[in-house]
């Protein structure tokens, strides 16, 4: 019954979830907030929630720390469902997902004091590795 309802959950999620791209294991891979990228091989679906939070040092000033960005992810897959996990590019440290891990590379654009990121506007660039 349990693994019914997540091949259901799969499924409606994915149909809701803009389209993204399908990558492999150990391949990067960019997604625009609200994007969710299958991975083949791995039986897992990411997707790109938003960035909660953007306290990085602006491009354009001078400041004692560098800041962080909090990347909000969903993975889904056949075996463990669903779990929300939040990625920092302070740390760049990976989210473990059951064998996988999940790494934030870049988050762009990086910010300017003289013109707000809109949500919108943000990439991901993830790479998803066992």
């Amino acid at each position: 019954m349990r693994q019914l309802l997540v091949v259901i959950g799969l499924t409606v999620w994915s149909a809701c979830s803009p389209a993204g791209p399908t990558a492999r294991l150990n391949q990067e891979f960019v997604l625009a907030p609200g994007e969710t990228a299958r991975i083949t091989g791995a039986d897992v679906s990411i997707r790109f929630v938003g960035v909660q939070g953007d306290s990085r040092c602006p491009a354009d000033a001078i400041c004692i720390q560098g800041g962080d960005a909090v990347v909000r992810i969903e993975v889904l897959s056949s075996t463990a469902g669903g779990r929300a996990y939040d990625l920092h590019t302070g740390n760049m440290r990976p989210a473990v997902h059951e064998d996988l891990a999940i790494a934030l590379v870049e988050l762009t654009p990086y910010p300017f004091s003289s013109r707000p990121t809109q949500p919108g506007d943000y990439r991901a660039t993830l790479r998803v590795t066992r």
